[in-house]
């Protein structure tokens, strides 16, 4: 082997390699193109419904009409993911968000896209969704190797993210130009991206299931395994924590800009391109940081730094202020988010990870869109500064609650003890 195989990465390169194998890169960079359109939708999504409707309650119903199946149909897309050729899968559910799409820009090229329209297709969107994303998240560990997982998920973060940049600029011109049907169309043709991706891959053959169970046993294999491993549900524990406190500030940010800092579409976008700057950062810097500071550690850290991100943000004086303040909570939120999720990815049994996987999405998915419609009308009564201090106040007081009552429940997101190696007996 050459020295150049087993001398240890440099800490800039870190963050990038998954990007060599050729299968990882192709899922990448369709994705990318992909969710510049999603973010186009989704930034005029909301600012569509902000406008027609001025209430912050409207704005986090509609956020949650898209996440919430994807929460509820989670174990059912799991179950099917470990069954079925997760490729083909992801081809027809991709299909069918297309089609989601297009029905989007004809509602709104024939001025029919009310709010109550848009939450119905954003719905139908979501359960699409729902059932696609745990095979998609199954997949990566099988386009990367294990050691490089951490950063194939904080790379994908910020794919995600890097959507969220510029896809908010481009919704931001399309709508300024008066035309929300530009965004949802370029969405629709963004999805062609990932069809061609999904048809270039070349993985191994998995080996088909033995057991003929039926759906509904497969789900509560599932959800018996995420429950048998510490780790898992440490996880999904933490996820749910922060999905009912902290997460909810994605959903209100048009709320944010229109209602509180009386802002145009042009804000909207800005704020939502400042937390997607924050977390692409945040995504390339967290490899670094975890090959220093060791994931377990950077993961603690991050669920202290998040709460305080959250608090600055909600006292900003100023759009300005508030902007900035984004920018730290879309990278503490980044580094919570893969952290936890990869310790799902590093803890689920091969055969069953769909299905695990799903339990974790099950969690963030229901009670993130719980967390917005609660948090909503709580912010049309006290406003909505100190709705988001009072939710990084929770989310602190939590994890230290936690910390003092339940310590092995923070200890089981390390990672595992190696299982050290038997002893050799000496010949007699």
């Amino acid at each position: 082997m050459a020295a150049s195989d087993t001398a240890p990465p440099r800490a800039r390169s870190v963050a990038f390699a998954p990007l060599r194998h050729r299968n990882y890169a192709l899922v990448w960079a369709a994705g990318l193109i992909s969710n510049i359109g999603t973010w186009m939708e989704t930034v005029a999504v909301g600012d569509l419904v902000a406008r027609s409707t001025g209430e912050a309650g409207w704005t986090a119903l509609v956020a949650a009409a898209g996440f919430l199946p994807m929460g509820l149909l989670g174990p059912i897309g799991g179950a099917v993911a470990d069954r079925v050729d997760r490729r083909r899968l992801l081809l027809a559910m991709t299909s069918a968000q297309m089609v989601c799409a297009g029905l989007l820009t004809a509602l709104s090229a024939t001025h029919r896209a009310t709010p109550a329209a848009v939450a119905l297709v954003v719905f139908a969107a979501g359960c699409v969704a729902g059932v696609g994303f745990p095979a998609y998240a199954a997949m990566l560990p099988d386009l990367v190797p294990e050691d490089q997982l951490l950063a194939a998920m904080s790379l994908s973060q910020a794919q995600w993210n890097l959507g969220r940049v510029v896809g908010p600029a481009l919704a931001g011109v399309a709508i300024a130009l008066g035309s929300y049907t530009a965004a949802f169309a370029l969405n629709t043709l963004s999805f062609a991206a990932m069809l061609g991706a999904l048809q270039l891959l070349r993985l191994e053959r998995r080996h088909p299931p033995t057991d003929d169970d039926g759906l509904w046993t497969r789900i509560v294999v599932g959800a018996r395994a995420a429950r048998a491993e510490p780790g898992v549900w440490s996880a999904i524990l933490m996820i749910s924590v922060v999905a009912l406190t902290a997460s909810p500030f994605i959903a209100l940010i048009p709320a944010m800009a229109r209602v509180r800092f009386d802002g145009a579409s042009s804000l909207t976008s800005w704020f939502v391109t400042a937390q997607g700057v924050g977390a692409v950062a945040g995504a390339l810097l967290l490899p670094v940081v975890a090959q220093r500071l060791g994931r377990f550690r950077t993961l603690e850290l991050s669920l202290v730094l998040l709460p305080g991100a959250l608090v600055l943000y909600g006292l900003a004086p100023s759009a300005a202020a508030a902007g900035l303040a984004l920018v730290g909570v879309g990278a503490t939120y980044m580094f919570v988010f893969s952290g936890i999720g990869t310790v799902v990815q590093l803890r689920a049994p091969a055969a069953l990870r769909a299905r695990v996987l799903s339990c974790y999405f099950l969690a963030l998915g229901v009670l993130y869109p719980v967390g917005a419609t609660i948090q909503g009308p709580i912010a049309d009564r006290i406003g909505l500064g100190r709705t988001t201090v009072l939710s990084g106040v929770a989310l602190l007081a939590v994890v230290a609650l936690l910390r003092v009552l339940h310590p092995q429940r923070i200890a089981a997101l390390d990672d595992p003890a190696p299982t050290p190696a038997p002893a050799e007996v000496a010949p007699a």
